[in-house]
C-alpha cells in the first residue's frame, strides 16, 4: 500500500467513550512521494556519515556516556522533569531534596538504555525487550505503581482530566495482543521490504498510538528509535537521539503525529521525522568534531605545561569525559592516589581552565568540566 493511501483506524464503541483502533503496520508499503523520498535520502546520507564519523573518534565510549546523560534528560524533559544534565551528573546527596524525584527518573532512564542497547546482543527488538526496559523505567520512582514491565489492562487516554475531556483514547486493552504481535513483527519481519528509516518512522507512530504501558509510553517510544537503528546496525554506536529534536520542535511534533489519525496523514509524519533525523545526525557530528577539537586543545597544549603531573592529568582528564562533574574524593578514589595530591592536581586544571568550582564553598566542593558540559547543552 502507498503511505499516500494510508487509513490510520477507526474509533471503537467502549462503554460511554470511543476508543481509538489503529490500522495494522506490518503489510507491504510502497513510497510515491517525491519530497519523501527526498528527505530519506538526505536522512540516510547524514546517518551514514554520522556512523563513519564516530568511528573515528578515539575513545568514544567515554563520549557515548554523555550523549546517553543527554538523552535521558532531555526525553524526561519533554515529560515533566526540571532536572537539567549537570545535576544528572552529581550524586545524588548534591541534589537539592526538591530535585531528587526528577534525578532518579533521568538515573532509570540511563540505566534502562544502557541495559537495553547491551540486551541488543542477545534479543532482538520486540515487546519483550521494551518490557524489561520499562521495568528499569519506572523501578521505585513515581510510576512504580503504574505495572513496571507490563502492558496495561485499564484504559488509559492522554490530555484532560478524565476519559470524558480526554484529547485522545488509545485502543482499549483488549485489543493489546493482536496490536502487540502486529507491532513485534513489523518491527522484524523481512518478507517486506521497507527502508529502515521509514520502518522505524512508521513504528514509533504506532507505538505512541497504541500507548501500551500506563506510565513512559513517550520515553519508551523515543528510546525505541535509537534501539532500532543500533540493533540492525545503522549504527555501530548508539550516537543518535531525537529527543532533543522533539522536544525543541515539541508542537509540531504532537501535532503530526495527531495528524496521522485525524488526517490519515502518516506522509507528513514522515517528513517531519526524517528531517528530525537529519538534523539530529549533523548536530551529533558536529559535536564530535568539537569534541575533537577540544581535546586537541587541553591535551596537547594545556596538559602539556604540567610536565611530570602529565601522565596523572591526562588520567583525570580522561576520566571527565564521561564524568565532567566530579569533586576531590571522586578523583582521589579514580586515579587512586591521596587527598592531596587530588586536591594540587583539581587546582591545575582549575589554573589551566580545564575545571571550574561551581558551589562557593571552602568544603565539599564541586568542580565542572564548564566548556566540555557545554558542547552536550
Amino acid at each position: 500500500m502507498d503511505i499516500k493511501n494510508f487509513k490510520a483506524g477507526s474509533y471503537k464503541q467502549q462503554y460511554r467513550y470511543k476508543s481509538f483502533l489503529p490500522t495494522r503496520i506490518n503489510i507491504g508499503w510502497q513510497i510515491s512521494d517525491i519530497s519523501l523520498i527526498n528527505l530519506l535520502s538526505e536522512a540516510d546520507i547524514k546517518l551514514g556519515e554520522l556512523n563513519a564519523f564516530s568511528q573515528l573518534v578515539p575513545d568514544i565510549d567515554f563520549f557515548i556516556l554523555m550523549h546517553v546523560s543527554k538523552e535521558a534528560t532531555t526525553s524526561s524533559r519533554i515529560e515533566g522533569t526540571q532536572t537539567n544534565i549537570a545535576e544528572v551528573l552529581q550524586k545524588a546527596e548534591n541534589i537539592d531534596p526538591e530535585k531528587r524525584d526528577d534525578w532518579e527518573e533521568v538515573q532509570n532512564y540511563i540505566r534502562a538504555m544502557n541495559e537495553a542497547i547491551d540486551a541488543l546482543s542477545s534479543l532482538t527488538l520486540s515487546s519483550r525487550l521494551l518490557k524489561n526496559t520499562h521495568a528499569t523505567l519506572l523501578h521505585g520512582v513515581r510510576g512504580r505503581h503504574k505495572l513496571p514491565g507490563e502492558f496495561r489492562a485499564s484504559q488509559n487516554w492522554i490530555g484532560g482530566a478524565s476519559l470524558k475531556d480526554a484529547v485522545f483514547i488509545p485502543p482499549h486493552y483488549n485489543d493489546l495482543p493482536d496490536l502487540i504481535t502486529d507491532f513485534d513483527t513489523f518491527l522484524n519481519d523481512e518478507t517486506h521490504l521497507i527502508p529502515h528509516l521509514i520502518r522505524i518512522g512508521i513504528a514509533h507512530y504506532q507505538f505512541e498510538t497504541i500507548h501500551p504501558f500506563l506510565d513512559g509510553n513517550g520515553r519508551i517510544g523515543r528510546l525505541l528509535i535509537t534501539l532500532y537503528l543500533v540493533g540492525r546496525g545503522l549504527l555501530t554506536k548508539p550516537t543518535l537521539y531525537l529527543s532533543a529534536f522533539f522536544e525543541k520542535n515539541k508542537g509540531l511534533y504532537y501535532d503530526n503525529l495527531t495528524r496521522v489519525r485525524t488526517h490519515n496523514d502518516l506522509t507528513q509524519w514522515l517528513k517531519f521525522f526524517m528531517e528530525g533525523v537529519r538534523q539530529t545526525a549533523q548536530n551529533s557530528i558536529e559535536t564530535f568534531k568539537a569534541i575533537i577539537a577540544l581535546r586537541q586543545e587541553i591535551e596537547h597544549r594545556d596538559i602539556l605545561t604540567l610536565g611530570k603531573k602529565t601522565k596523572l592529568a591526562q588520567r583525570l582528564l580522561h576520566y571527565l569525559y564521561s564524568r565532567p562533574t566530579t569533586d576531590s574524593q571522586d578523583v582521589a578514589k579514580q586515579l587512586t592516589i591521596n587527598a592531596s595530591t587530588a586536591l594540587r592536581l583539581i587546582e591545575d586544571f582549575i589554573r589551566l581552565g580545564i575545571l571550574k568550582e561551581i558551589t562557593g564553598y571552602r568544603r565539599n566542593r564541586i568542580f565542572v568540566f564548564e566548556k566540555y558540559l557545554q558542547l552536550f547543552e
